[in-house]
């Protein structure tokens, strides 16, 4: 059997795995990576990238739509069509460049990758298998566990025929006439509003009483204020029991026990995602465990020295910055230097429309809470958005911003700026007295933290 050894084995090229690589080879560590698939993980494949650009060709399509039905701005067309399969030739082109640069990178950096499937003999040692080639055993030093996570399949209703999952939804060959989309979190209501401005007629079903629920209700009206002007059909506090015999619709239940069904050219599940800690071995290393997830420290250690685990596979919340940021403290870890992942935020980013943004703490009693809508914002009224606003989270003894949170469009590039101020332990006065080019967005965020000390400027 072939060998090697090296001093960092990564097991996983998703966001998380590439990027500790990465950082692990410029410290000058010798640094091996298994990928079985695609560079760049679910993030860069079928995740976060290719359904961004699905969103934004659904937004321009629809507002092309919106032209030829008369514009405000003056702007008139023709009734839009689309090229589904060009639109995906370019979405693919994206990915290909991305995750080729990767690749680059991880040749830039001395990082040797080995394509295959890992499997964990031990906790210095994994066995690849290899399409075509005899085995290959790496021996190492330190060894990263950066598996991620997969889609969850619902039991009363296995993916395949019409029931598909957002791996296939982000490569249409066709809008579906009729779309049920199984949960009202974040992916389902993207991909749910980029199939509605498609043409799709849609209907998203969610068992608890509102969408996204992991958000508060104040935060996420403004979006469901949206879905019913789209004309997309909510159907809260609903269960799913899975197709009817024909296969061709969707049986949900209420909680009174009511019983109906939902006609169904195509349903898409997007109920969440289950860590990968099955199928590669990981038992043999019989690490501590927070229910289907690895148990680490705030070093990203894990029970087994030497062993390290990071992203989707530790816990929540599962985003790709969050691995990145832990996969690069890992690396330094490794290579001598002291490190701690204690972040003060970590944001979180919903690409509805609108979109939502969640940094830090949410209101609660003991904080100071304001918020500033985008009806007295000039930059959204240019944008033909005035709902939404932007909202302040501080500590009322010395004014010290915990968090921040956001609806509206293009708020995802606000949050940078929340991020750096709740890392900095910025105060109220420090955003009130930094000058916010106009007009922008951003000025809602200066004017959020006035009304927080009593004297907003615009409202």
């Amino acid at each position: 059997m072939n060998a090697h050894t090296t001093t960092l084995l990564v097991i996983g090229g998703g966001p998380g795995g590439y990027v500790a690589a990465i950082r692990a080879g410029q410290l000058g560590i010798p640094t091996t990576l298994i990928e079985t698939g695609e560079l760049g993980g679910t993030c860069l494949n079928v995740g976060c990238i290719p359904s961004k650009a699905l969103i934004h060709a659904a937004d321009e399509f629809e507002k092309v739509a919106h032209f030829a039905d008369g514009s405000p701005l003056g702007i008139s067309a023709t009734a839009p069509k689309i090229d589904l399969a060009r639109t995906t030739e370019w979405k693919n082109g994206i990915v290909k460049r991305l995750t080729g640069g990767v690749g680059a990178l991880l040749k830039k950096n001395s990082v040797h990758v080995v394509k295959g499937f890992a499997r964990i003999v031990d906790g210095k040692t994994v066995e690849v298998e290899r399409e075509g080639q005899d085995p290959y055993r790496i021996g190492c030093e330190h060894m990263l566990i950066a598996t991620g996570s997969y889609t969850f399949e619902l039991p009363s209703m296995p993916f395949g025929g019409r029931v598909i999952s957002a791996t296939e939804a982000l490569s249409p060959s066709s809008v579906p006439g009729k779309l049920v989309v199984v949960g009202a979190g974040y992916i389902g209501l993207e991909l749910g509003i980029a199939y509605r401005k498609l043409g799709a007629e849609v209907t998203v079903v969610e068992a608890q009483e509102r969408i996204l629920p992991a958000y508060d209700a104040e935060l996420t009206q403004p979006v469901a204020a949206s879905l019913k002007g789209l004309g997309i059909t909510v159907k809260l506090g609903h269960s799913v029991l899975g197709l009817n015999d024909q296969g061709d619709a969707v049986r949900v239940r209420t909680a009174s026990g009511e019983e109906s069904e939902l006609a169904a050219d195509q349903v898409l599940v997007a109920v969440g995602r289950r860590p990968r800690t099955e199928g590669f071995g990981l038992e043999q290393l019989m690490l501590d465990m927070d229910g289907r997830f690895i148990r680490v420290d705030d070093q990203c250690r894990t029970s087994m020295r030497n062993v390290w685990a990071i992203g989707d596979v530790t816990g929540e919340p599962m985003l790709a910055h969050r691995a990145m940021a832990q996969g690069e403290m890992v690396a330094e870890i490794v290579s001598g230097k002291k490190r701690h992942f204690q972040p003060a935020a970590m944001p979180a980013v919903c690409f509805t429309d609108p979109e939502v943004v969640v940094v830090g703490e949410t209101p609660r009693e003991g904080y100071i809470t304001a918020s500033f809508p985008f009806a007295a914002n000039g930059r959204s009224m240019t944008l033909e958005s005035k709902d939404g606003f932007v909202r302040v989270v501080a500590r009322r003894d010395d004014h010290r911003i915990v968090g921040w949170q956001a609806v509206g469009k293009s708020v995802s590039e606000l949050s940078a700026a929340f991020s750096q101020s709740i890392e900095m332990g910025a105060r109220l006065e420090d955003i009130a007295g930094t000058i916010h080019a106009h007009p922008t967005l951003g000025e809602a965020i200066q004017e959020a933290a006035l009304r927080a000390l009593g004297h907003a400027l615009h409202i």
